[in-house]
């Protein structure tokens, strides 16, 4: 009998581990789930209406779109303009420096809510969720003041650099309807990538390339400061523009964004901070609000 009741209590014993896992386990499952559409409604911008901050993701060596300044503080055009959307939204604005070239895994993994820093939207459609474009902007050559190239046809046997993950590299890279630009990189001795363009004019200057492959705003950032040492070729590589980039899917943040853009086009604020940059000509390239 003693045998019998052991068994007995070992098998109600049983029987309560084994529905206690199961119980567990169905706890487990839904906080799983939960936690994951949790985090696909932010992904998808679904907590706008209660959002507090806004992390724009930018390349800290990118002037005027985005630096460091000599007092060792985070500005420049596309800041400024972020600065305004989250004063207006009550947003607390994180300047979030990242390595451009790892900008798509920053955006994906959530750790910038955007990327607003001189991104080319043009063949980039598909890959992101833009914003209306807001600057017009051209891919151009630089090479130091006393070069002897003048046109791209004397680019021929150079060697050339640009930024790594730039459009400017995509523009020298791209194999798709693209056989001019691909046949003018073809000339070069090659084509340098960096991390950043502060290094690629450093290089520039010291002769260690002949020219950089770059945005015109950069460009004239580096012409404004240093007019003795570069100069810009006329015809530029290509011509583009620049947007906001959100993740693919998530428009209720580009649309939060994209309508406080506008409120700031239509009372003169946009126009304002751009007027702030007329050194760099970044007031004759806004596009956003123009017909």
């Amino acid at each position: 009998m003693k045998k019998y009741l052991a068994l007995l209590l070992t098998l109600a014993v049983g029987m309560g581990a084994l529905a206690g896992c199961g119980s567990s386990s169905e706890t487990t499952t839904d906080e799983t789930q939960n936690t994951e559409t949790n985090t696909e409604d932010t992904a998808n911008g679904a907590d706008t209406a209660e959002r507090t901050t806004f992390t724009v993701g930018f390349d800290a060596e990118y002037p005027p779109y985005g630096y460091k300044n000599e007092a060792g503080e985070y500005v420049g055009f596309d800041l400024d303009l972020a600065q305004e959307v989250c004063d207006r939204n009550g947003w607390e604005l994180i300047k979030q420096p990242i390595d451009w070239s790892s900008k798509d895994m920053e955006l994906n993994s959530g750790t910038v809510d955007c990327l607003w820093n001189g991104f080319t939207m043009t063949g980039r459609e598909s890959e992101y969720t833009f914003s209306e474009p807001y600057v017009d902007n051209s891919i151009v050559f630089v090479v130091r003041q006393d070069s002897d190239i003048q046109t791209k046809e004397d680019l021929a046997g150079k060697v050339v650099i640009t930024q790594a993950g730039s459009s400017a590299l995509t523009a020298l890279t791209n194999t798709e309807d693209n056989d001019e630009n691909l046949a003018l990189a073809a000339t070069f001795a090659s084509l340098e990538q960096t991390p950043d363009y502060n290094t690629a004019f450093m290089s520039l200057e010291t002769g260690a390339v002949e020219a950089i492959a770059v945005d015109i705003g950069v460009a004239q950032y580096q012409l404004t400061n240093h007019s003795d040492k570069f100069r810009q070729l006329e015809e530029p590589l290509s011509t583009e523009q620049y947007a906001i980039a959100f993740k693919l899917g998530n428009e209720a943040l580009r649309d939060q964004v994209q309508a406080t853009l506008d409120e700031m086009v239509a009372d003169g604020t946009f126009g304002a901070i751009a007027a702030n940059y007329s050194d760099y000509n970044l007031d004759q390239m806004v596009c956003l609000g123009k017909a």
